[in-house]
């Protein structure tokens, strides 16, 4: 029988950082961060890259992996990275600074997710990747869903909830909250979507493109 948890680990070795990346992970491990994992990433990079993604929005900058990984698919991004942690946001600073990203390329702003996302332009962004406070999940998908163009794609990370998503008699506050956005998504008409199981599970979901 094959053995799945295998076929996972393997999808997560099989993934390479940049030492720029390598050296963001660390910063996060000594402030406490827990970042996406290189498979996250590397999906990540991959939705960037065929989306031809320009304007991205992160919600949740942590000690900038993740914005490390998106601006790696191309080299003319901009990353619009919100975080309410100042220090988080100087280890982000020095991580892209590291990987001679341009500062044109980033605007690290402090802030609540969603009040920062409300101020932002509808339909102008091409990818939204949520991974800040869960407590406000539905908010941020709900700015999220007004900031992506037609064919623009919301990516949320921890999904499955360190593995508690799947078992119903798991009802802690952050399995419930990441449960009820997988159910809106499977019943969402507006959006294409798919679960996958890399990291700690990370949902995918694409505006759906309407003729006029």
């Amino acid at each position: 029988m094959v053995d799945k948890i295998s076929s996972w680990k393997f999808t997560e070795d099989f993934v390479s950082e940049s030492p720029a990346i390598i050296e963001a992970r660390a910063r996060a491990e000594e402030l406490g961060i827990e970042c996406i994992t290189p498979s996250v990433g590397s999906h990540l990079a991959l939705i960037a890259s065929a989306l031809g993604a320009k304007a991205i929005v992160e919600a949740g900058t942590g000690a900038g992996v993740s914005g490390l990984w998106i601006l790696s698919a191309s080299d003319d991004s901009v990353l619009a990275t919100i975080d309410s942690h100042p220090e988080f946001q100087l280890a982000a600073k020095m991580a892209f600074k590291d990987a001679r990203i341009s500062p044109l390329r980033t605007r690290v702003i402090s802030g609540k997710a969603t009040e920062v996302m409300s101020n932002m332009a509808d339909a102008a962004y091409d990818l939204v990747f949520l991974d800040a406070e869960r407590g406000d999940l539905e908010d941020q998908l709900r700015q999220a869903s007004r900031l992506l163009r037609p064919g623009g794609v919301v990516a949320i990370s921890h999904a499955l909830w360190r593995d508690r998503v799947p078992d119903p008699a798991m009802r802690d506050e952050a399995t419930v909250i990441y449960r009820d956005v997988l159910r809106l998504f499977s019943t969402q008409q507006d959006f294409i979507s798919a679960l996958s199981p890399v990291g700690d599970g990370l949902l995918m979901a694409s505006k759906r493109v309407t003729s006029s």
